[in-house]
């Protein structure tokens, strides 16, 4: 009920979010990134990875759904305890169904945020919302100083506070539970994970993104993730992935509506394009 209370009370403030123009930021004067009217980096925009990195951090080779990919890691390889390993070994093997992806969990911070699905940034003095494809899946960073208000509880995607180092967003993430992982491969960390992500814009469609991972539980030490995030130029807004129903609706666990793709249990019944 606490968490349900919760994401009730955040809505207003997506709300106010939701309705910042994303055009009034200018160039700033040496014309090098956007600014906002406070002469922050103007993050708001459309955008995506192009990398593999939601298949596996580290650099793998192609196994069944899963592309290969460069490692995206400091030092190349995560610097798990020996028990750890052995576990995200095993992770690795029953990935097909011990990925929390697989049952349409949410996926956590920095997973969200390397995933192959735009997400859209709006921003103001006090606020960065992130609202993402995946799932209807949002983040509400808060940069001005507000404390945290319920410490210790643990969330799917953590407690995000940030603020600016120059022209840097700085965030710690907190109060993460410990049933994500970072990717389709199996690494994982435990619920005393903390997370310190960097944005910084490098030009106008361009922000590097890099992320410190520290949790004592798992790890020998902190480890890093670094990557671009590239704008979209060709898009809006962005649409809607809606993990579970998608997989339900696949399943046949419900009739097929007009507005969505699939047929449905009773495709064979009725006249083409008409629910039974």
């Amino acid at each position: 009920m606490v968490l349900k209370s919760m994401l009730f009370a955040a809505a207003p403030a997506m709300a106010v979010l939701l309705a910042v123009p994303t055009g009034a930021a200018a160039q700033d004067a040496a014309g090098d990134i956007p600014r906002t009217a406070d002469g922050r980096p103007d993050l708001q925009g459309i955008w995506q990875v192009r990398n593999r990195a939601a298949y596996g951090l580290e650099a793998h080779a192609a196994s069944y759904r899963m592309p290969p990919g460069p490692s995206v890691v400091d030092g190349e390889t995560i610097p798990y305890q020996d028990w750890a390993l052995a576990r995200r070994n095993e992770n690795f093997r029953n990935r097909a169904t011990a990925d929390p992806l697989a049952q349409c969990y949410m996926p956590g911070v920095p997973r969200i945020m390397y995933m192959e699905h735009p997400f859209q940034i709006f921003q103001t003095p006090d606020h960065i919302a992130m609202t993402f494809e995946w799932s209807l899946v949002y983040r509400l960073i808060y940069t001005g100083g507000q404390p945290q208000r319920y410490s210790g509880v643990p969330f799917w995607m953590g407690d995000s506070r940030g603020r600016w180092e120059g022209d840097t967003l700085v965030v710690e993430v907190t109060d993460h539970n410990d049933r994500t992982w970072f990717d389709m491969a199996g690494n994982f960390h435990g619920e005393a994970m903390s997370l310190v992500e960097r944005y910084t814009m490098v030009d106008a469609d361009t922000i590097e993104y890099e992320a410190t991972i520290t949790d004592p539980e798992v790890f020998t030490r902190p480890w890093t993730i670094r990557m671009p995030f590239h704008r979209h130029t060709d898009m809006d807004r962005i649409l809607e992935y809606h993990c579970q129903a998608e997989r339900e609706e696949f399943d046949g666990d419900f009739e097929r509506d007009l507005r969505t793709w699939y047929p449905g249990p009773y495709a064979d019944d009725g006249p083409e394009g008409e629910n039974p």
